[in-house]
């Protein structure tokens, strides 16, 4: 095994407050739940010892550990992404790590353009299913078998009874919940208009320039993967307008307050230690306590 996964795994063991049951991948301009977390310990990515850091804006590159709703966790605030010019290996090295601190669920989420005309921006998605177009994979190369499989099956990327589950956490919570298809490329370029096209045709509901190396090397991992997009622009093509990141940032601020109130609540529902346990039992979410209706008056008079 790499010994820089090890390294890092120890460094932040020692320093993290309590070992994570859950992780979570923060996309762009989506860090504001990073503030919500108790307890906590922020850790720059330039101060821990050879972890690879981001330069793209909206993402902070600080890894926070402490917990959200009683769940132990450790938030990725910021990733690293391949059209930064990083290797493949260096943009999951982050989600290795979190699999070896020992999160058993990691939810990965990503800024996205909408290609399904039924979305609009500021719209979540929860994420089906992925297409790889990035041309290459993060399993390319030697295996290391104490990491996960040479030929890790991919059918059920993104847990099934975590999408129920968090599906009906959204329900709970009054907060809509688009579902569909996220297609991956490596940009750094926006999509052309014919290429969105192109990419409905295959099925894809939604586009992004991340995710996708990392649900990949989880899933071999063994750990199991949830995934919300937040739709903050309208691929190319589809509103007949330029693409700007301005944008992408503009509609995260937008829906910061919708997105962390999910995401508390996801935590709430998967951590200290219940994710694996709680979603194979089949185990309904709690409802939310409401006060009693009151007794209706009696009328004078009246027997």
């Amino acid at each position: 095994m790499d010994q820089r996964l090890l390294d890092v795994t120890q460094f932040l063991r020692e320093r993290l407050p309590v070992p994570p049951v859950l992780g979570i991948i923060l996309g762009s301009g989506l860090g504001e739940f990073a503030e919500t977390i108790s307890g906590a310990v922020r850790l720059p990515y330039s101060e821990i010892p050879e972890f690879p850091s981001s330069s793209v804006v909206g993402h902070a590159g600080l890894l926070v550990g402490g917990t959200v709703t009683n769940a132990p966790v450790v938030v990725l605030s910021g990733r690293i992404h391949y059209y930064e010019g990083h290797p493949m290996h260096e943009v999951v090295f982050p989600a290795r790590v979190l699999g070896l601190l020992g999160c058993r669920t990691v939810i990965v989420t990503n800024a996205a353009g909408g290609i399904n005309t039924a979305f609009k921006p500021g719209d979540l998605m929860l994420i089906e299913d992925h297409i790889n177009l990035f041309g290459t994979n993060p399993l390319v190369g030697p295996n290391d078998e104490r990491l996960g499989p040479r030929f890790p099956d991919m059918s059920d990327a993104y847990r099934k009874d975590l999408r129920k589950l968090a599906a009906t956490v959204a329900r709970r919570e009054r907060i809509p919940l688009q579902s569909g298809v996220y297609l991956g490329v490596h940009g750094p370029s926006y999509e052309t208009p014919a290429e969105i096209r192109a990419f409905r045709r295959l099925g894809a509901d939604a586009v992004g320039m991340s995710t996708v190396p990392e649900v990949v090397v989880l899933n071999q991992m063994g750990v199991g993967v949830l995934g919300i997009s937040c739709i903050t622009n309208m691929a190319a093509g589809v509103l007949k307008k330029k693409l700007d990141h301005s944008e992408v940032l503009e509609t995260t601020t937008r829906v910061k307050d919708r997105f962390v109130r999910l995401l508390k609540a996801l935590c709430g529902a998967l951590g200290e230690g219940r994710s694996g346990d709680m979603m194979m039992s089949g185990k309904a979410l709690p409802k939310k306590k409401t006060a009693p209706k009151p007794k209706p008056k009696s009328k004078a008079g009246k027997k």
